[in-house]
């Protein structure tokens, strides 16, 4: 990788996200073979949770344990991070302890401010900007299903989250076209679809019918992400319509697979029958999490050894 650290995907080159897909199938090859790979054997990985979790959590753990590494759970409320320490000082203590540090917070500003101050590789777990790691592991699932990626149509309808803005980044970078369908007021980051229209091809739409026409790969997320429950009543309102549902895959192209991060509200964004018809590329989808994220420790710690 030419980035020391995984702090959104506009960071990434193409060859970067080429590079962590190819470490991802021959990870998961391994676990799948029994196949020893314990490339980060006496390192650790401390993992800073400000946001609750259980796929992040679960993924990193295991995937750290697996590579013959640690991970050590810090929560910001049993830390000195939930009494005010600042995450510069955080970032200088974890470096003389560990070997790397991934982080699920809310303002992406944390992420860039504690891989300022760390000397070992940072990686965002999530933040309200972007979700690097659960995008590669949807594009390694669709690679997996598709057998490539250059030249398919993703199509993402919902909210504007980082879910939305990682995917707009993640697709365009491996040369997909990008069709998102938001409601007025609920759009993506205004520098991600810039970045888009300049760098791919891109299409905005508040109509769901019109982003899913041809699409291979169709997504959608919560209508109320962590942190926005007090405006999940605005949100059902506003996002009615919004919803991945029989109608909106006759349009697709037959045989589109369909992809959630979980946890998914059935009845809202996503119908019941809809889902459990894709519930398995959905679940191998966040098997993944599991494969991309060891990845991505490998490349990042392994040469920090």
């Amino acid at each position: 990788m030419t980035q020391k650290n995984l702090l959104k995907l506009m960071d990434l080159t193409q060859e970067d996200i080429t590079e962590i897909l190819d470490t991802a199938d021959q990870m998961k090859y391994n676990l799948k073979h029994h196949i020893p790979h314990p490339s980060l054997q006496g390192q650790t990985l401390a993992m800073i949770f400000e946001k609750s979790s259980t796929r992040t959590r679960t993924s990193f753990e295991v995937g750290m344990y697996q590579l013959g590494g640690h991970a050590l759970f810090l929560s910001s409320k049993e830390s000195q991070l939930g009494r005010g320490e600042p995450i510069e000082d955080t970032a200088r203590v974890l470096s003389r302890y560990c070997n790397g540090i991934m982080i699920r917070t809310y303002a992406q500003s944390q992420v860039e401010d504690l891989a300022q101050y760390a000397t070992i590789p940072v990686i965002n777990g999530l933040s309200d900007f972007c979700h690097p790691c659960q995008v590669l592991a949807d594009l390694m699932t669709i690679r997996e299903k598709m057998t490539r990626l250059e030249g398919l149509k993703l199509c993402y309808i919902g909210d504007g989250n980082n879910m939305a803005n990682s995917l707009i980044v993640g697709g365009i970078k491996c040369g997909m076209k990008v069709s998102v369908a938001c409601p007025d007021g609920y759009l993506p980051d205004a520098s991600v679809m810039e970045f888009a229209r300049q760098n791919g091809q891109f299409e905005l739409t508040d109509q769901p019918e019109i982003a899913a026409v041809d699409a291979d790969a169709l997504f959608t997320d919560v209508w109320a992400s962590m942190g926005m429950e007090q405006d999940a009543a605005a949100r059902r309102i506003a996002f009615q319509g919004y919803q991945i549902n029989d109608a909106i895959m006759s349009l697709a192209h037959p045989g589109a697979i369909v992809q959630h991060c979980l946890p998914a509200h059935r009845g809202e964004e996503i119908t019941a029958q809809v889902f459990e018809a894709h519930a398995d590329e959905i679940f191998e989808e966040a098997e993944n999490r599991l494969h991309v994220q060891k990845a991505v420790m490998h490349l990042l710690m392994h040469k920090n050894k």
